[in-house]
Formats: C-alpha cells, structure tokens, sequence
C-alpha cells in the first residue's frame, strides 16, 4: 500500500502498540525503538505528489522507509494545514507519555523533525524535559527564528542537530541562545554540503538519514 495514499493517524498506532503490550508481546515491544517522525511544513497544506516549485515532491514515503526496519516502530502522521507547532507538540508529548507509562524507555524513544517538524520536535524537547529522549532537528535552526523570541526556552534530550550549509539564513544549533542557555550533555550537530538549499530535507539523502539513524541507535 502506497504510505503516501494512506497516512495513519498516530493515535491508531499508539492503541495498537498498547494493544500488543497487554495481549503477550510486551518483552519484544519494550526492546523495541520508537520513532516519532514529524515532517515540514509543505506537507501540511500540500498532498504527498505536489511538487514545491523549487525544491520538488518531498520523498516522504521514502524517508519513512528508509527509517524503518525490523527493530523499530516508526510513528508519524500528515499534519493539517496551519498546524500550530506549539499545540502539536504538546500532542506528541503526551503520547510519548502514554509509551513511558506502559514501561517503554525514555532512551528508546526518539523524535525526528525535518524544517517545521524540527521546530515542533524541539517544542516537545522543552515541554518533556527529559534527558533520556533522543531528538534529531534537521534545518530547524535560524538566526533570529522565533524560537529565539522567547527567553525561557530551553532544550533537553540527547540532540544531534543537523544543517546545511547552502540553506540561506541557516545557523549552528549550539550558537543560538536557546541552546546556549540549556545544559545539554549529549550533542552533536552536523553541516552537510550538498548544495541544495532548504531543499536537503525535501529528500531522503542518505547524508541525513544515516547519521540520523546512528543517532537513535547510539547509546
């Protein structure tokens, strides 16, 4: 089935994990990584075959399988248009709440976040608070984004940071004062160089996937 036709809804999957840890496979389920991936903004108010008329169709259906395999379970859901980043993450957070509740831990579950997603990733890093949970923000650092508006905003978590060197306005993770500010023990932030502006995350590029997944992985 075409993943891109039929997007599932975060909270069905969530139920059928619960489902499956009551009923007798909760050891398997507990070793298990969870990955929550959040996409960008184009696809918020744009369908899955719509090309962007700069930087083409996002390949989501093939980020989504290229994160997947035997060994994790990958969460992800097609935003709404206008989503409020905020709001959302307050959604997942609670999810991933749901998952600590039924005994899986904080060091295996991770958030992904790709432009507007890395933002929504990096909310539900400051409303958690966890030192445990593992974030990966991809092109969701800018100098004087609105993150930065805000004095109180700090990041928790085991963060890799990854950005690209052609996207216009970009800007190192650890050199804004969000991060400044918070006291992250696990950090690592990546530059790629392929050229592409903002449209790096518009594809599944073994340049960010790889290392995302060594990320999630790591210990």
């Amino acid at each position: 089935m075409n993943i891109i036709m039929a997007f599932k809804n975060i909270y069905i999957i969530i139920l059928t994990v619960f489902s499956f840890i009551t009923y007798g496979q909760k050891s398997e389920l507990k070793q298990k990584q969870y990955i929550f991936f959040l996409h960008n903004k184009f696809l918020e108010g744009h369908s899955g075959d719509e090309a962007h008329p700069k930087y083409g169709i996002v390949e989501y259906e093939k980020m989504l399988h290229e994160l997947k395999d035997s060994s994790n379970i990958v969460l992800f859901e097609k935003r709404k248009p206008n989503t409020d980043p905020a709001v959302y993450a307050l959604k997942i957070k609670k999810q991933i709440d749901q998952l600590i509740k039924k005994g899986i831990k904080a060091e295996n579950i991770a958030v992904v976040g790709t432009s507007q997603g890395g933002y929504i990733a990096q909310y539900i890093s400051y409303y958690a608070k966890n030192p445990e949970l593992k974030f990966v923000f991809i092109g969701a650092s800018f100098k004087d984004d609105s993150l930065e508006k805000d004095e109180n905003f700090r990041l928790y978590g085991k963060i890799l940071s990854i950005t690209e060197k052609s996207d216009d306005g970009h800007v190192p993770l650890s050199k804004e004062e969000r991060f400044i500010r918070s006291d992250i023990k696990s950090f690592k932030e990546i530059e790629l160089n392929t050229g592409l502006n903002h449209g790096f995350l518009f594809k599944a590029l073994d340049a960010w996937i790889i290392p995302t997944k060594e990320w999630i992985y790591g210990k």
